[in-house]
C-alpha cells in the first residue's frame, strides 16, 4: 500500500493539533510519554508508523521551505506531487496538510527540532530528509539564499555539523560547481585509503535496502539514488584528480 493512503490518522492530528500534532498523531502510544512530552522511544513503533512520521515531517517542512523565499510557486507544489508519486485521490488529503503547514502560525525551526528529536538515533533518515528538502528547494531551477538559510538552520535542528550540510548542499549544485571532496565529506590531504573508506561507508548507508530498512518509505529513494550517483561521480573525479597531480 502506497504512503500516502496511510496518512488519514495524520492528517487528522494535524487538523486538531497543528503540525506537532500531526507528527505525534501517528505514533504508537506506547511510543511516547504524553506527560512528559519528551520521553520518546523510536525502537517501539512500527516500520509502517516510521514511514508515516518521516512523510508528514517531510510535507509540513517542504511546506515551510517554499514559503521561506516569499511565495510558494507551482513549480515547487508541482514538484512535491511529481517527484514523491502523490496519487489522485490523495492530492486533497496532502495538499490539506501542506497548505495549512505553510501558513505563519507554526514557525519551522519548532517543528524542524521535534523532528530531530524524533529521529535522534536515526541520523541517516534525518540526512535523507535534509537531501530531500534541498530537492524541494531546487526544483524552480535556483536555491534562493533565503531557502539556503533555511536548509541550514533545519540541519542544525538535526543536530549535522557544517560538514555533513555542505555535504548534501554540495550534490544539488551543477557538477561544474560542486566539490568532489565536500560531497563525500572528506578533506583534501586524506589518504587514498581513507577516501574510499569513506566513500564505501557511504554507498552502505544510502543503499536503498538499507534506507527502507531504516524507515524510509519507497517514494522517496528515487531522489536518494541520485545523492548516491552524486557520490559515486565525485569519488571518482577525486580518483581522476589524484591520478594526474
Amino acid at each position: 500500500m502506497s504512503i500516502w493512503g496511510r496518512l488519514l490518522g495524520g492528517a487528522a492530528g494535524f487538523a486538531l493539533g497543528g503540525p506537532i500534532g500531526a507528527i505525534l498523531g501517528v505514533m504508537a502510544g506506547s511510543a511516547f510519554d504524553k506527560k512528559k512530552q519528551r520521553s520518546f522511544n523510536y525502537s517501539q513503533i512500527s516500520q509502517n508508523q516510521k514511514q508515516q512520521i518521516f512523510t508528514i515531517s517531510f510535507i509540513i517542512l517542504s511546506a515551510k521551505l517554499a514559503k521561506s523565499d516569499g511565495q510558494v510557486t507551482n513549480d515547487e507544489i508541482q514538484a512535491f506531487k511529481d517527484k514523491f508519486n502523490v496519487p489522485k485521490s490523495e492530492l486533497t488529503k496532502v495538499g490539506k496538510i501542506f497548505n495549512e503547514a505553510k501558513k505563519d502560525v507554526y514557525g519551522y525551526k519548532q517543528i524542524a527540532d521535534q523532528v530531530g528529536q524524533l529521529f535522534k538515533d536515526n541520523t541517516l533518515l534525518l540526512e535523507e530528509m535534509l537531501n530531500n528538502l534541498f530537492y524541494i528547494a531546487a526544483s524552480d531551477g535556483h536555491i534562493s539564499v533565503n531557502e539556503i538559510d533555511l536548509l541550514r538552520s533545519i540541519s542544525q535542528s538535526f543536530s549535522f555539523d557544517e560538514k555533513t550540510f555542505q555535504r548534501l548542499f554540495q550534490t544539488h549544485l551543477k557538477d561544474s560547481s560542486s566539490d568532489p571532496y565536500k560531497i563525500l565529506g572528506v578533506d583534501r590531504d586524506d589518504s587514498d585509503q581513507e577516501i574510499r573508506k569513506k566513500w564505501i561507508e557511504l554507498n552502505k548507508e544510502h543503499h536503498p535496502d538499507n534506507l527502507i530498512a531504516k524507515g524510509m518509505p519507497e517514494e522517496f529513494i528515487e531522489q536518494s539514488n541520485k545523492e548516491l550517483a552524486a557520490i559515486n561521480l565525485a569519488y571518482d573525479k577525486i580518483k581522476e584528480i589524484r591520478s594526474t597531480t
